[in-house]
């Protein structure tokens, strides 16, 4: 029979330590993108009001979302 062997890996010594990623800050801009969106949906099937406030949350995340990441 054979005898399973538990292999452990020591880290080298000389092993450089990775860097920190830098991650953009939290944002609510694809929250209210994808808020945007479900309503110009709801009303392509509704009504014209919900159709141009979806557009108007739409556009508005938009321009937030890319000015924000402009500025960072």
């Amino acid at each position: 029979m054979t005898e399973d062997k538990e292999i452990i890996i020591k880290p080298e010594k000389d092993w450089e330590k990775a860097m920190p990623e830098i991650l953009p800050k939290p944002t609510y801009w694809p929250f209210f993108l994808a808020m945007g969106l479900a309503f110009i949906f709801w009303g392509l099937l509704t009504t014209w009001v919900v159709l141009t406030a979806g557009g108007l949350i739409f556009i508005t995340a938009l321009i937030g979302w890319i000015n924000q990441i402009r500025h960072e």
